[in-house]
Order: structure tokens, then sequence, then C-alpha cells
């Protein structure tokens, strides 16, 4: 199946509901518009030299024009290569990475293009979405002067989709998703959650990332649900559009959790008809599972992915209780791969000791243009994801930490994830992250990265905190100190930026 077939079916069986919906411009689309729409894009993208196997890069806000965009690309047989607006600084990367014929952008981003353009010789057309620029088509004629697509030879193996990698192991790689594979991994996210063509999923982070194509967008459309984006997020805005439009489905990273979490704290309910949030893109604190469960009996159903698999490798249920036992658990594989956590030598590990957790079935076809990075990854008929984990009796993935992320302090070897949960059942830390330093004496030094529940936190408070990682796993690493920040640096993807807390720790 295709990824555009999920609206067609959506057209044939409920053409008047709702499909897509922007919560900024409160602008929707039936399915039935949405086809017309994906069409109309189709026609327009093919009348710029674009065709099967081409790149159609987006560089965007959030919207329903960016929606529209990747289905009429996907529509084509081309592939869509989406850019996060955090990387303006090296759009020449991304552009040159994945060499897309045409270039979508937002107005507001033009002196980005500028900046770059004359280093961009794969892009043959620039397309403003909002209004005419110099150097560019105008979207909106582009659309009203569109002829009618060509025929659709999209085949399920064809890649629709670049997904690209937080780059927290050298340059960002693009993963290639194809069709097939990864609506079958979507298609049992929509099975796990429950969803229902009555659910409304609220998608509040980028759509460039992978989790919001196989969290959000396809699951909730494979069901004929509606599926909502937004393209700048706050617990109040996020917490008035969910009640607003009857949301049932949060899927999102930790931080915006937390935010509505808050925001629901304040205003004494969660939105009305919310069911579950979903969370990606990192390691969930495990006391804010327990306020969602404990405060307003909503399940936080955490994720475990990789931009590689479209899809995860595991998924808590939605209509399971999130047991305290299983707090750390991103829940059980599901039915689309096989999980295992394998030694060094490729042999499956005994229950509950610590493997590299790889898994086979339904991934990517491998890496853009990087046949190297690709057989490292893809070995012997496994992804191997480097992290490490263990797999319960009952059959839980419990994530402990990247291969590349582990400490070594005076031999002995720490994963930060061991540190950074009992820092965070702290009443007073909200976020923790252990990185370590080179040191000629230990090896690494490890410094643990936090944010305050309350504005400050003293020195003899972060020495308490050391005292208390000591206490609560009965040993601490050698010469573990903790830095207060008031915000930690975040990815595009919502993770917490090791990479800048080490550059920055350096200088």
């Amino acid at each position: 199946m295709l990824f555009q077939q999920l609206l067609r079916d959506g057209a044939h069986r409920t053409p008047d509901k709702i499909a897509l919906h922007w919560v900024e411009r409160n602008r929707s689309l039936t399915y039935a518009q949405a086809v017309e729409q994906m069409d109309r894009v189709a026609g327009a993208l093919s009348t710029l030299g674009v065709g099967h196997g081409d790149r159609v890069g987006i560089f965007a806000h959030n919207g329903l024009d960016y929606l529209t965009a990747m289905f009429g690309t996907w529509r084509l047989g081309a592939v869509s290569a989406l850019i996060n607006l955090q990387y303006a600084d090296t759009l020449d990367y991304y552009v040159n990475d994945s060499r897309p014929k045409v270039l979508i952008y937002t107005g507001d981003y033009l002196e980005t293009i500028d900046r770059h353009r004359a280093n961009l010789p794969s892009v043959e057309h620039y397309v403003c979405m909002d209004g005419p620029q110099p150097g560019a088509h105008d979207w909106s004629a582009l659309l009203a002067d569109a002829p009618a697509p060509p025929p659709d030879m999209t085949v399920e193996s064809d890649v629709a989709h670049l997904s690209y990698t937080s780059g927290t192991s050298g340059n960002p790689k693009g993963a290639c998703l194809s069709h097939e594979p990864t609506l079958r991994a979507t298609r049992c996210i929509a099975e796990r959650l429950r969803l229902t063509a009555s659910d409304v999923s609220l998608g509040p982070t980028a759509l460039s990332s992978s989790y919001q194509l196989v969290a959000n967008l396809l699951p909730v459309l494979a069901v004929g649900a509606t599926a909502c984006v937004m393209s700048k997020w706050s617990g109040a805005s996020g917490w008035e559009a969910a009640e607003a439009l009857g949301v049932t489905s949060i899927p999102a990273n930790p931080t915006v959790l937390r935010d509505l979490l808050d925001e629901s704290t304040v205003r004494g309910s969660a939105p009305g008809r919310l069911r579950l949030t979903v969370s990606g893109g990192g390691p969930v604190p495990p006391g804010l599972k327990q306020a969602w469960r404990d405060r307003f009996g909503i399940p936080l159903c955490e994720s475990y992915g990789q931009s590689e698999l479209g899809g995860f490798v595991g998924l808590w249920a939605a209509d399971q209780p999130v047991t305290d036992d299983r707090l750390l658990s991103c829940g059980r594989p599901l039915a689309d791969k096989e999980v295992r956590a394998l030694d060094d030598n490729g042999v499956e590990v005994p229950t509950g000791s610590l493997g590299e957790l790889c898994l086979r079935g339904g991934f990517m076809a491998g890496y853009w243009d990087r046949p190297d990075k690709t057989a490292e990854t893809l070995r012997d008929g496994w992804l191997h994801t480097g992290d490490v984990g263990f797999i319960d009796t009952g059959g839980f993935v419990f994530m402990r930490g990247r291969l590349s992320e582990r400490l070594t302090v005076l031999g002995e070897q720490w994963y930060p994830r061991d540190v950074e949960e009992v820092l965070m059942r702290h009443p007073s830390v909200r976020e923790a992250a252990l990185v370590g330093f080179p040191d000629p004496t230990l090896g690494q030094r490890p410094v643990a990265f936090v944010t305050p529940v309350e504005p400050t936190l003293h020195p003899a408070d972060t020495n308490a905190l050391v005292q208390f990682v000591q206490k609560e796993l009965g040993r601490c690493p050698a010469s573990l100190s903790v830095e207060v920040l008031e915000f930690m640096p975040m990815t595009p993807t919502g993770k917490i930026s090791k990479a800048q807390l080490l550059a920055e720790g350096n200088r």
C-alpha cells in the first residue's frame, strides 16, 4: 500500500470527514478535499520537472501546505526530503546531501535561502509558500495553474521519505523509508494505540521529524481519523487547541508533554476528550508517566524508535496500565518487527541481560548515498540500533542508552540513563543529562546537567543531588558533579543535545 492511498481510501469511505487540520490558521481539509489538493500539488510539481524518484525538499513551518506538499510529492512517486528550520545555518548540507530538484520554503526564511542559494546546484526551482519572492515560484499561483497529474506509477518498494538522523555520531544521514514497510509499521502503531475513526490526534512537534510521520500522520489516516498539526507550541495554546478540537491523542516529546501536564494541573483538568499521550524523541522521566496516570488517569504511552525504522522498537499499549515496576519500559515490540538483545557476536543474551537492541522486519532500505554506513547498521538481516537495553520475562523492552554515550570512569562502565533517572526522581529536578568529559586520570569525568523545578539551585543543593544519586544507586560514579542550567539544549527532534553540552562544557 502507498502513503497517498490513505487519503484516497478515506475519500472513498468518508469524503466529508476532516482529514487534516492546521491549528494556527484554523484551516482544514476533508478527505475528498485532501485528495483534490494532493493531485493539484502533484500536477504543479510535475510542471517543474519532478518525476518518479526525484527529491522534493521542504523547509517550512508546520501547516496544511506542508502536508499537501508531502502528499503531492508521494503522488508522483518522488521522495520528500524534509529539513528542520532549526538547521537553517546548515541548510546547504541537507540540500546537497539529498539533491532535491525543487525546494519549497516558508517566506520568512528568504534570507536563509538567499544566503545558501549559490551553493545549492541541484535545486532547479524554488517555491515560496507565502507569496511571490525574487527567484521563486508563488505556491498559490503554481497550484492555481496546475494541470492534472500524470498517472501514479508509485510502487510499494519505492522510497517515499528521507528521514534524517539527529547526527549524534557524525553527520546526519538520510534514512530511506519506503512505502510498504513504513505503512505496515504505522498500522501496527494504530492498533497498539487503539486508534479509531473517531479519534483526533494533535502533533505539535516538527513535521520534519519522522516521529510526526509514524506517530501522528500515517497511523491516524490509516484508520480514517483526523490529524492536526501546530507550528507554535506552548502549554496554554496546546491545551486550548486540544480542548476546542476534541483531541483524543497527543504524540509529542517529553518536554511538550511536561508543558501540557503543568498546564492541565493549573487548569484542574486535562483537555476534555484526551484519552492518551504518546512520547517519542527521548527517554521519558518516570515521574512524568506517574503524574499523567495518577493526576488525570491518562496513560503516557512511551515509544522508542529511530529515524531508520519508520516505526518503533517498542510502544506501550493504550489500554495497558503503566505499573510502577515497568515505569522505565517503552512497552513491547510491535507485530511488524522482531526485537532481540544481542551480544557483540550477534548471539542473543539471556532474558534480562544487557545487549545491543537489534531488530529485523520492516525498516529502512538503507542510508541515502551511504553504502558504507548502511553496511555497518544492516548486518546479517538485522538492524543494529547502537542502543543498549534488555527485554524482561514479559517481553517488555527497556532501553538504557546509546553505546556511543557509555562512560568509562576509572575502568567502570556507566550508562547515563542510570544516573539521569535517579536525578529526575528528586523533587527539585525537572530534567537531567549525564555526559563524560575526557580526563587523564579518570578516563572520563562524569557531569550531570540538570534543570530545576524552581528557578535556582545552590551549590549546596547540587552536592545534595550527588549524595542522593549515591544513596539511591548504592554507588556513584567517581567525581560525579552536578551543574544547573536554566534550559537544556535540544535537538530539532526533541532530544537533549548532549553534543552541545559537551561542546559548551569544554569551553
